[in-house]
């Protein structure tokens, strides 16, 4: 096991921490040097004292999990991944904050080996860490047996005063708590200051009563240096079957004789000098950037007892796989990259793309839902109580609860942004496909957590329904008008917005697929026809639905393109223009993004660049269709906000009828 009685070579190993820190941020001019020195020996005494992890192998299944909510603090991440043997060298230490570094301002899961997560803006790490502690749970309920605890680790989390002033932290600490998450252990650095100087100015509440209130153990530790008091809280936290807060008081700029305590030690370096001064406080003798040969042979035994444990674990794997081979086997299929086979099959049956009539795409989604949750045994999700609307819930499986965590129907509560980043830690957490549900017009809320599936590559699922001003009654609050564009405005993100149950299909089949990105699924409350000539072939993005062509010309007069509930009325205008000699071709375009990432050949084949009389269709704003219609085209949108109606009298009045679209098109073509 790691070490649990630290001596004066351990309080080296700290100093170490705190000096490397602030000498990096010296280096790029530029960090926050006082957060690290006051949380380095709460970090220190987790990663040596409690936490399981193997730097050997960062991939482990069953390693602990570690967030750094207050991601700031990026330099103490990166002093512990390089101490540690993580593969951080000092040359890159010496690139905090640089270009193409390893070492970037704040932690990146997929850019620096050893970040489990991207918490991004202060407060989701606390969201991702009961994410982490969520999955543990479902994986642990799955796998494990009386004889064989296969899964059995626990997440840790340091925030700030920051993040618990953020209304994501409260939502995740609320629903963390409800769901009796034993296995999650949060420690707070309270050192009372923010950028703007004391915390009394705007943060006064009593937060130990608040995570009481919560249902949360709670401890607090009086002085952040005393690593015993430390490592005895996590001791008893981890003997507790609730979720555990422990609020550790620190100094920030802890050892700078002239910032200690003080704002500016917050975001700006500390300067050689008080550097210099910090060290002789210290006693500490190293130069910028050197580490101590007696710390280096420590931090080689914590690293030793890793790779131990590690050892340890894969004799039980092995034993498993001996004992319970079928389990084992799906084991080896949940953590695989790629969907299973029994998955694949059903997409290429003639089952998965048989529908009939006309039905509300939240309707079809819960269909094709139903289809493939059978045979991805490791789809877990759920909705921020909206399920009876979002038609999100898979009816093979049962709910989560603390009494039966094997559920893989998830209730998140009236809590979309925690949510979200809940779903982003199941995403990378590994074992897991993860999705999540709600109206469309919540995606605000859900929003920087969305921009974070992005940038990790995180594949998780979003569900968005009622994606217009179909809507109706509930009124322009609720109807959705802007929130298309702002998805596909979002790098490395997929918009999926079909236009009947057969595009439904094929916008699962991308989303289980795509598994280096996230995808939305965004879904109609109003029923759609099911159009013939609709199918697999929006698995492309975009693809040609009717094609009538000139015989003069060898081209079509027009095209017509629609995403979702519009491409109906494309689809119908072109016959009345037919009967007037005007050749239309009605293009789907379900994706924008996917659509892109064709070839020029299949791009130029869906549309022509010798065909400018182009007719967009969209009930949404028309910002990013200007690209497909051109100087020449014309746009039907929304670029205003809705109104409380009824949905056919608002789609009549803003002009998406087949008659108005008729009137556009034969404006185009004279």
């Amino acid at each position: 096991m790691f070490k649990n009685d630290f001596d004066k070579l351990d309080q080296y190993a700290i100093n170490t921490i705190r000096v490397l820190s602030a000498d990096m941020i010296q280096r790029a001019k530029s960090g926050h040097p006082g957060a690290p020195l006051g949380m380095a020996p709460m970090a220190y005494s987790l990663w040596a004292g409690a936490m399981k992890h193997n730097p050997a192998n960062p991939n482990w299944a069953d390693r602990d999990r570690f967030v750094l909510s207050a991601g700031h603090a990026s330099a103490l991440m990166y002093s512990l991944l390089h101490l540690f043997g993580y593969g951080l060298t000092i040359d890159d230490l010496k690139q905090f904050r640089q270009k193409d570094s390893l070492t970037p301002g704040h932690p990146e899961y997929g850019h620096t080996t050893g970040v489990e997560i991207t918490t991004g803006p202060l407060g989701q790490g606390i969201a991702n860490a009961v994410g982490f502690a969520w999955a543990e749970s479902f994986l642990a309920a799955k796998f494990n047996k009386p004889d064989f605890k296969l899964v059995d680790h626990y997440t840790y989390a340091i925030c700030g005063d920051g993040c618990l002033m953020e209304g994501v932290a409260s939502e995740a600490a609320s629903i963390a708590g409800n769901l009796k998450l034993g296995k999650l252990v949060l420690l707070y650095d309270s050192n009372r200051i923010t950028i703007e100087g004391s915390t009394d100015i705007a943060f006064t509440e009593d937060v130990c009563a608040r995570f009481n209130a919560y249902g949360w153990h709670v401890q607090t530790v009086a002085d952040g240096n005393d690593t015993a008091a430390i490592l005895e809280a996590i001791t008893a936290a981890k003997k507790d079957d609730r979720p555990s807060f422990i609020e550790i008081k620190t100094e920030i700029g802890y050892g700078a004789p002239n910032k200690q305590g003080k704002a500016n030690a917050h975001g700006e370096p500390l300067g050689e000098g008080e550097i210099q001064l910090m060290k002789e406080g210290f006693a500490y003798t190293e130069e910028a950037f050197e580490v101590n040969a007696d710390v280096q042979a420590r931090f080689a035994e914590h690293i030793a007892n890793g790779v131990v444990q590690e050892a340890e674990w894969n004799k039980l794997l092995t034993a498993y796989k001996a004992a319970y081979p079928a389990d084992y086997k799906e084991w080896e299929t949940w953590h695989s990259d790629n969907p299973p086979a029994e998955f694949t099959n059903l997409v290429n049956s003639d089952d998965f793309w048989n529908y009939e009539g006309a039905t509300a795409t939240r309707l079809s989604s819960e269909t094709v839902l139903n289809k493939i949750s059978p045979v991805l045994p490791n789809l877990l999700g759920g909705s921020a109580d909206l399920a009876p609307s979002t038609k999100a819930v898979m009816k093979d499986k049962e709910y989560y609860s603390p009494e039966n965590p094997s559920g893989a129907n998830l209730r998140f509560g009236v809590r979309e942004h925690a949510m979200t980043a809940i779903a982003n830690a199941m995403a990378v957490h590994g074992g897991l496909r993860p999705y999540v549900a709600g109206f469309f017009v919540f995606s605000d809320y859900m929003k920087p957590s969305m921009r974070m599936s992005a940038l990790m590559n995180a594949p998780v699922i979003y569900v968005m329904t009622h994606d217009s001003i179909g809507v109706g009654e509930d009124g322009p609050t609720h109807q959705p008008i802007e929130h298309l564009a702002s998805l596909r405005s979002i790098p490395n993100f997929t918009v999926v917005r079909p236009c009947d149950t057969r595009e439904t299909a094929a916008a699962w089949s991308m989303a289980i697929t795509r598994t280096s990105s996230p995808t939305a699924l965004v879904l109609t409350r109003q029923n759609l026809p099911l159009l013939p000539g609709s199918g697999k072939a929006a698995l492309k993005g975009g693809y040609v639905l009717v094609d009538e062509i000139n015989p003069k010309t060898n081209l079509p007069d027009m095209i017509l393109m629609a995403s979702g509930s519009e491409v109906s009325l494309m689809y119908e205008a072109a016959k009345v223009l037919k009967e007037e000699g005007i050749y239309a071709r009605v293009v789907s375009m379900p994706s924008l993004e996917v659509f892109e990432e064709q070839d020029v050949e299949y791009k130029e084949s869906v549309l022509p660049c010798a065909v400018r009389a182009r007719l967009a269709c969209e009930a949404a704003s028309s910002f990013g269709w200007h690209r497909y219609v051109g100087l020449d085209g014309d746009i039907i949108s929304i670029d205003h906000f809705g109104a409380s109606a009824p949905a056919e009298l608002l789609f009549e009045e803003y002009g998406f009828t087949v008659d108005e679209v008729l009137k556009r098109a034969r404006g185009l073509v004279k």
